[in-house]
């Protein structure tokens, strides 16, 4: 067995983001001692590569839970998945250094962008999606966004950025004031109207989540400005006591 500070000098994740994962289900230790401490086997340990080679390929922590959890789950067909998908990757990131490296040789004199192209590994993805998550929020997102055109999703991605603006604007006052509230009574109406019912508790997660998942939290601060996301996290803290 390895304590959490053994996992996380492994591994490279921090203590606090394995901390996170077990509070929101993503990975649990095998075992706790009498002492509360946080202990991890083989299981937990092949469970987090899962969750890292997913991580790798820019999957959202809250769709790797739905895959990993979903009980049609194959780790040998997932693992198949990845591969692919990290080949693609592979091939992709080829592709922008030689266009890089012709440019710094010859300057711009080609107009190509078809190293930009990321249609193959995103397709690959929503296959894997499509084929592990079975969640209800995941099932009902799939069914409200099926059918979405570009001025929907411009539409979708205009209004939560507008709404992630407005609490960089209001981070110098109390979470709890009532400016911020309605900001995140707002957030939790937009993520229900374009994505899935969003009520107290799969908002808590979400506040959670855009402190603890590095990605969010540096998107969220480019709409709103450093100190956002840490400013939203807590005021949905309040908002889902």
């Amino acid at each position: 067995m390895m304590t959490v500070n053994e996992v996380s000098k492994l591994s490279g994740i921090s203590v606090r983001t394995l901390h996170y994962y077990d509070q929101i289900g993503l990975l649990h230790p095998d075992q706790v001692s009498e002492a509360g401490y946080r202990l991890y086997g083989q299981a937990s340990l092949e469970r987090l590569q899962q969750i890292l080679l997913f991580r790798q390929l820019e999957f959202p922590l809250k769709e790797i839970k739905d895959i990993i959890d979903s009980p049609d789950f194959n780790k040998e067909e997932a693992l198949d998945q990845q591969i692919q998908m990290l080949r693609l990757q592979q091939e992709h990131l080829s592709g922008l250094i030689n266009l890089a490296l012709e440019i710094k040789k010859n300057g711009v004199n080609k107009m190509d962008f078809k190293p930009f192209d990321t249609s193959k590994l995103d397709e690959y993805a929503k296959e894997a999606k499509e084929r592990w998550g079975d969640s209800a929020a995941y099932q009902e997102s799939a069914r409200k966004t099926k059918n979405y055109t570009k001025e929907d999703w411009n539409m979708a991605n205009e209004q939560m950025a507008s709404v992630f603006a407005e609490f960089g604007k209001l981070k110098e006052l109390p979470p709890e004031s009532p400016d911020a509230q309605m900001a995140v009574k707002k957030l939790q109406d937009l993520i229900s109207q374009f994505y899935y019912a969003c009520d107290k508790e799969v908002l808590a997660g979400l506040g959670q989540m855009y402190t603890a998942d590095q990605r969010f939290k540096d998107n969220i601060d480019k709409m709103g400005g450093n100190g956002t996301a840490e400013f939203a996290a807590r005021a949905i803290a309040c908002y889902c006591k």
